[in-house]
C-alpha cells in the first residue's frame, strides 16, 4: 500500500458515513475510526474493537419561537429549573416573550437538566438550544 493510496482511503472514509473501517492488503493492515460514539449498526465490528460502556443520551430543549428568554416568572423569583434538577414532562422550564406575549416552554419528557445554555434576558432564535437534559 502506497502513501498516496492511504491518503485516498482516508479522504473517501472521511466523506463516507462509516464510523470504522479496517483494510488489509497482504501483511499491511489499516484501521480508520472517526471520533465520537458510533451510530448503532454502523461501521465494522472486529474482536479488537473496545467495548463501549452504555452512555446516557443527552438531548436538547429547543426554542419553539424567536423571543426573549426568561429563567423565572419574575426577576425576584427563583428560576424554574437549575442544573441537576429533575423535571417531569410538561413542567415549565422557562418563558419566552415575543411581541408582548409570554409562552411557557415545557419539558418534553421526564429528565435531569444537565446544562442551561441561555442567560436570563437573552434573545433566542427559532430552534436554538435552551437546555441540555438526560431523559429518565
Amino acid at each position: 500500500m502506497t502513501i498516496q493510496e492511504i491518503y485516498d482511503l482516508m479522504d473517501r472514509f472521511e466523506a463516507s458515513s462509516l464510523h470504522t473501517m479496517k483494510v488489509t492488503m497482504g501483511e499491511a493492515s489499516l484501521v480508520l475510526e472517526k471520533g465520537g460514539p458510533a451510530p448503532s449498526g454502523a461501521g465494522v465490528s472486529s474482536p479488537e474493537a473496545p467495548v463501549q460502556q452504555e452512555r446516557r443520551e443527552t438531548l436538547e430543549i429547543l426554542a419553539p419561537l424567536v423571543g426573549t428568554y426568561y429563567a423565572a416568572a419574575h426577576p425576584d423569583e427563583a428560576p424554574f429549573v437549575r442544573v441537576g434538577d429533575h423535571v417531569t414532562k410538561g413542567q415549565t422550564v422557562c418563558l419566552i416573550e415575543a411581541m408582548k406575549m409570554i409562552s411557557e416552554i415545557p419539558a418534553p419528557c421526564d429528565g435531569i437538566i444537565t446544562h442551561i445554555l441561555k442567560a436570563n434576558g437573552a434573545l433566542v432564535g427559532f430552534h436554538e438550544p435552551l437546555f441540555q437534559y438526560t431523559p429518565c
